[in-house]
């Protein structure tokens, strides 16, 4: 069985493997289909390979952390502490604007 469903950019879709992606870019004159995987992976189609594919049109997923599944809350930092905002320096102050000339 072949599929029907033209390449659209912005619309996600899935495989009948079960991987969701999202077209990001369409190059007509050359036949090739730019997508991106859930999980980040970009991968380039021909024509002749998206339609060959039984694909499912898709919503958005709401979850966006695909990409970033391996990622654990100490790769962000100091997430946990938040400081008021009087509390914080200021970077101006840290900059060295020498003496003023009288």
């Amino acid at each position: 069985m072949l599929n029907r469903v033209a390449p659209e950019v912005g619309q996600w879709y899935r495989t009948e493997r079960g991987a969701l992606f999202e077209v990001v870019a369409l190059d007509e004159e050359e036949g090739i289909v730019e997508i991106q995987y859930f999980d980040g992976t970009i991968e380039e189609l021909d024509n002749e390979t998206w339609y060959a594919q039984i694909l499912q049109p898709q919503a958005e997923p709401e979850d966006w952390s695909g990409p970033f599944d391996d990622l654990v809350a100490d790769d962000f930092g100091d997430t946990e502490q938040t400081r008021h905002p009087e509390e914080r320096s200021n970077p101006l102050e840290t900059l060295d604007w020498g003496e003023k000339e009288s």
